[in-house]
C-alpha cells in the first residue's frame, strides 16, 4: 500500500493492515491449487484411504473421556449451555487466542476484524 520510514504497509488477505520491514522479501499473488479446498471425498473409504480416521464427537463421549460428555440425550450440562472444549477442557470456540503482549502487535496498524489496534 505505501512505504515509509523503512517500513511498508501490506493489507494482507484476511483484511489486516501490517507494517514489514522494507528490506524483506515476498512473493505476490495467489496460490496455484486454489480449488483444492472444494474437493469432496465422497465417502469414508476415500478418507481412510488418505490416513484420516473416524472422530466421534465430544458430546456423545462419556464424562470420564470428554470434558463435552455424558448427560441424557442431547443435554448441554449444567443449568445453561456448556461451552465446547478439547479434550484437555480448553475452550474451542470463540475465545482469543494471540498474546495480549506480543512483540509483533505493534506492527499491527488494523485488525481483521477492521478496528484500528490500540496505541500505548
Amino acid at each position: 500500500m505505501s512505504r515509509d520510514s523503512g517500513y511498508a504497509q501490506v493489507r494482507l488477505p484476511s483484511g489486516e493492515i501490517r507494517l514489514i520491514n522494507v528490506i524483506c522479501l515476498a512473493t505476490i499473488g495467489a496460490v496455484g491449487n486454489a480449488q483444492h479446498e472444494n474437493v469432496v471425498l465422497g465417502k469414508a473409504g476415500r478418507s481412510r484411504h488418505r490416513g484420516m480416521r473416524p472422530m466421534s464427537r465430544g458430546m456423545v463421549r462419556n464424562p470420564v473421556d470428554h470434558p463435552n460428555g455424558g448427560g441424557q440425550g442431547k443435554s448441554k450440562g449444567g443449568g445453561g449451555r456448556q461451552h465446547l472444549t478439547s479434550p484437555w477442557g480448553l475452550l474451542a470456540k470463540g475465545y482469543r487466542t494471540r498474546n495480549k503482549r506480543k512483540l509483533s502487535n505493534r506492527f499491527i496498524l488494523v485488525r481483521r476484524d477492521g478496528r484500528p489496534m490500540k496505541l500505548k
